[in-house]
C-alpha cells in the first residue's frame, strides 16, 4: 500500500459458494495453498494506489476472514453482493474506492493501480472497470434456437477491480433490495443513474472462480506465480 494511496479497496467475499459446490463460503476455500481471499488481499496490499481495505465477510464467518485479512477491516456481508458492497462502503472515508470480487484471485496490484489511476485522471468519469474485448462469436437463442448473431465489436467482458467515485457509488446503491439483488456488478448500478463508466482494457488472466474447472485453471496459474507478479 502506497503512502500516497488514492483509494480504499473493498473486497466482496461474502458469497456462499453454492455454484462451486465448495461446501462453504467460496472465499475461504483453499486454492494453490492458501484461501481464495488471501490472493486478492495480497494484491491490494502491494498496490500503490490502495490505502485502507474493507472486506465483506460471509455472515457467521467473520473471525475466519479476520485471520486472513491482516490489517483490513472486516464487515458482515449482506443478502446480495451489492448489499455487501453497500455495507462495506459505509466504512470507506476515501473519495475513490476499488471494488473487487474475492473470486478473482488472479488480479494483480498493477491492475488495481491502473483502474484507480484512470479514474483519478478523468474528473467526468464516475467509474472505470477492468474488461476484456469479447473474442467468441455471440448468438442470441430462444428455446435452444438461434435467433441472431450478435455483433461483438463493441462488446466487453467486464471484470473486477472496478474503481468508482465513492459519492457516485453511494448514490447508485441507494435503491431497493430487489434492484441490488439483481445487479451482477456495481458499474451497472452507476450506469442506471446516468454515471459515465469507462473500460480499462486488460488481457491478463483474471478469471472468476465459479466452477471446479475455473478452480483448476486458477490453481495451475497461481501455483507457478507469486501474488502480484502475473503478467498481463
Amino acid at each position: 500500500m502506497g503512502a500516497d494511496a488514492l483509494a480504499t479497496a473493498v473486497i466482496a467475499a461474502a458469497g456462499s459458494g453454492d455454484r462451486l459446490g465448495a461446501g462453504g463460503p467460496k472465499a475461504l476455500i483453499e486454492i494453490a495453498g492458501r484461501p481464495l481471499l488471501a490472493w486478492s488481499q495480497a494484491a491490494v496490499a502491494e498496490a500503490a494506489a490502495i490505502g485502507e481495505v474493507v472486506i465483506a465477510a460471509p455472515p457467521g464467518r467473520e473471525d475466519e476472514v479476520r485471520s486472513i485479512a491482516g490489517a483490513a477491516e472486516v464487515v458482515t456481508g449482506g443478502a446480495s453482493r451489492s448489499e455487501s458492497v453497500a455495507l462495506a462502503l459505509d466504512r470507506v472515508d476515501a473519495g475513490l474506492v476499488a471494488i473487487h470480487d474475492a473470486a478473482r484471485p488472479l488480479a494483480t496490484s498493477a491492475l488495481f493501480d491502473a483502474v484507480v489511476s484512470e479514474l483519478d485522471g478523468d474528473p467526468a468519469c464516475a467509474g472505470v472497470v477492468a474488461a476484456a474485448p469479447v473474442a467468441d462469436t455471440l448468438k442470441r437463442a430462444l428455446a435452444g434456437r438461434v435467433i441472431e448473431t450478435v455483433p461483438r465489436s463493441e462488446l466487453w467482458a467486464v471484470q473486477t477491480p472496478q474503481a468508482f467515485r465513492v459519492e457516485a457509488l453511494q448514490e447508485a446503491l441507494d435503491t431497493d433490495a430487489e434492484t441490488l439483488a439483481g445487479a451482477t456488478d456495481d458499474a451497472s448500478l452507476i450506469e442506471a443513474v446516468g454515471g459515465v463508466v469507462r473500460v480499462f482494457p486488460w488481457d491478463g488472466p483474471n478469471l472468476k472462480v465459479t466452477t471446479r474447472t475455473d478452480m483448476r485453471i486458477a490453481e495451475a496459474l497461481l501455483g507457478r506465480n507469486v501474488p502480484g507478479t502475473l503478467a498481463p
